[in-house]
């Protein structure tokens, strides 16, 4: 009877060191790793976006119209 206590205590002691040196670090790594590919991929959205928003035209100086433009009179 006491050998099966034993057994069942050394049973849920390595059970307990399982869970708690390898399950939940494996959880918390994995939920960081995800946060940061999450970070990243919100990052490259941004990017995105802003590379597909239409840049503005330069604007051009009326000046620079003006000059191109050459008045045309008829001849008779």
């Amino acid at each position: 009877m006491f050998l099966k206590y034993l057994l069942l205590g050394f049973l849920f002691y390595f059970l307990f060191k399982f869970i708690v040196d390898f399950i939940i670090p494996v959880a918390k790594t994995t939920r960081q790793v995800k946060k940061q590919f999450d970070a990243v991929r919100e990052q490259q959205q941004q990017f995105y976006q802003k590379q597909q928003e239409p840049t503005p035209a330069p604007k051009q100086s009326s000046r620079s119209n003006q000059d191109d433009y050459i008045e045309f009179e008829e001849v008779k």
